[in-house]
């Protein structure tokens, strides 16, 4: 049914309260992707999910680790906010893992944090190449 006769009235559309609960992420070892997103942010992984291997993200959103062996991993984004203390921490920990951090999405600017916004931000790529982006303010949208 086309999603307009589904909901013939504007007061009926599924908008009031939507909150993102969970999303699959693609990885070649899901393990090793939802164990270094885990370290780096100072988080948990979870019990498996059936397939999914979860990361609790501390807001009631968990990104599911999904392994995908049969074809490559499409390079996605994920941004999280952080406090500015955990940022520190998160500098720390990729460095003594050796993971270059970058300034900016394009990461033409190693080894620097950005002051987007008022806050400190960083990117990094995890295993599977998803650049990651740790940031402590919001962006500010118009």
């Amino acid at each position: 049914m086309p999603y307009d006769q589904q909901y013939p009235h504007e007061s009926e559309l599924p908008t009031a309260g939507v909150q993102l609960n969970h999303t699959a992420v693609y990885a070649s070892d899901r393990y090793r992707s939802a164990e270094f997103l885990a370290v780096i942010l100072g988080l948990k992984v979870a019990a498996p999910f059936g397939p999914f291997l979860p990361v609790d993200l501390g807001n009631g959103v968990t990104l599911d680790y999904y392994e995908k062996r049969d074809e490559p991993i499409q390079s996605q984004h994920y941004a999280f906010l952080v406090r500015d203390e955990q940022l520190d921490g998160v500098i720390t920990r990729l460095e003594a893992l050796g993971v270059t951090y970058y300034a900016d999405p394009s990461h033409t600017e190693p080894g620097r944090i950005n002051t987007l916004f008022g806050g400190r931000g960083a990117y990094f790529d995890d295993p599977d190449g998803h650049n990651m982006e740790v940031m402590t303010r919001p962006y500010a949208r118009p």
